[in-house]
């Protein structure tokens, strides 16, 4: 199997080695295909259009892409790895799932990457989020934190003008000012789509920023204290007077899409936008984008997330060798160079090696430097004003939080569309959370 890794497939072919590759695995030489299970966002259609490069250089392997959206996705990756199903060979899927799957052994350990890996240049932040007990379970492709985007214009137009450290109740004043229905110009762009991943991110963000907690140090819901009545109040409100119409079903890429048409004045969202947002073949407004830190309250603790979209290797993979070959060119420097190439500097993933952040990219991605500043003091393991038992910012990381969050998150995209008032949704979740909580025998 060690010399199907090492040469590339014409060599094999005068190797003497190819008798013995043969006899251990001959399947690994035939023509194996890959399913990749992946995320409908524009860095992974990328990365799709460029693995023909990788296909040319490996024509052993051919690859199966399965797209989906991010709710969809962790949906059926969740089920297929829990029944051990064995649909995909290569999955997308975040810290949450790396550190929960990892410690149940439902995926390949990242270990003996080639040294042109260079595994050290990685973040340790991003590393230490893919690992349980010291062992890699996913590479990163691209990591992110939250930042606050911005049209320079509008705000310039309105005479105003923007902190480095914003606070939310300044947002909501700039939101109103820069807000003009007749126009489809909506002062504030914020996720409404209900998932554990999409309007509850961005929403335990905003509370952390007003001292809320998910749960206290006795593992107890605080939906029914006042930091989460104050956060959500804001949320709402702000959203009904500044936000766009429909708003309970914009997650990540339909906000892009309302910033990139000219539609927002103000975004705060994933970092890993600031390349589409200033690509001129996507965006109307590309001239006029600020970004800075996301806004934060009476603390900035846990005020900007940190996530990492990274690829992993189910044990139920049938080629783990083409899947650890692949999975190890799409997050390498290689592949990097690959999109400065085709795609300009700009455009390479951000966020995960410390060799992106050269002068030349910090020159040509203005929002290189917040981005790179806000995922150094991400710190998972103090994510809130308050103590806390859980390790994560905008996530909790425990098996149930899926269930809850997504649930949690229905019920505050409900409080959007007006369906209940922000003390009966907070009401709902707490009562949710405390049943589901008792009901997986928490405190553990």
């Amino acid at each position: 199997m060690e010399c199907a890794m090492k040469f590339p497939a014409k060599a094999l072919l005068v190797s003497t080695c190819m008798t013995t590759c043969m006899t251990l695995s001959a399947v690994s030489l035939g023509a194996q295909t890959l399913t990749i299970a992946t995320v409908n966002n524009s860095d992974m259609i990328r990365m799709q259009k460029l693995s023909k490069t990788f296909e040319t250089a490996h024509p052993e392997i051919k690859l199966n892409w399965v797209v989906l959206e991010e709710n969809v996705l962790r949906q059926r990756l969740t089920t297929d790895i829990a029944t051990q199903g064995g649909q995909f060979d290569v999955l997308t899927i975040g810290m949450y799932e790396a550190a929960l799957w990892g410690a149940k052994g439902w995926l390949e350990p990242m270990k003996d990457l080639p040294a042109s890996y260079n595994l050290d240049d990685v973040f340790p932040s991003v590393r230490d989020g893919l690992s349980v007990k010291g062992s890699l379970y996913a590479l990163p492709f691209y990591a992110e934190s939250s930042i606050t985007y911005y049209r320079t214009d509008l705000f310039k137009n309105a005479g105003l003008s923007m902190p480095e450290h914003p606070t939310w109740t300044q947002i909501g004043e700039y939101a109103a000012k820069l807000t003009d229905k007749s126009k489809e110009q909506y002062g504030l762009c914020l996720r409404g789509k209900a998932g554990w991943g999409e309007n509850m991110a961005l929403i335990t963000t905003l509370a952390n920023g007003y001292g809320a907690r998910w749960f206290d140090e006795k593992w107890q819901p605080e939906f029914n204290g006042p930091e989460w009545k104050e956060a959500l109040t804001f949320y709402v409100d702000n959203m009904k007077k500044s936000g766009p119409p429909g708003a309970s079903s914009n997650g990540f890429n339909e906000n892009l899409a309302l910033f990139n048409s000219g539609k927002c004045a103000i975004w705060v969202d994933a970092s890993v936008a600031g390349s589409f947002v200033t690509d001129k073949t996507q965006s109307k407004v590309a001239d006029h984008v600020g970004f800075t830190f996301a806004p934060h309250e009476k603390t900035d603790k846990g005020t900007s997330w940190l996530y990492s979209w990274s690829l992993a290797i189910p044990t139920s993979s049938k080629a783990k060798d083409a899947a650890k070959t692949f999975t190890t060119w799409a997050t390498s420097e290689e592949y990097s160079q690959l999109v400065a190439k085709t795609d300009g500097i700009a455009n390479v993933p951000p966020g995960t090696r410390k060799s992106t952040y050269s002068d030349e990219y910090m020159k040509a991605a203005p929002f290189a430097k917040v981005t790179l500043e806000s995922l150094k003091v991400a710190d998972p393991t103090k994510p809130t004003l308050k103590p806390v038992p859980y390790i994560g910012i905008q996530l909790v990381t425990i098996p149930e939080f899926q269930a809850i969050g997504t649930q949690v998150g229905k019920f505050f995209s409900g409080a959007l569309t007006g369906q209940q008032t922000v003390d009966a949704t907070l009401t709902a979740a707490q009562t949710t959370t405390e049943r589901e909580m008792k009901r997986a025998g928490y405190p553990k």
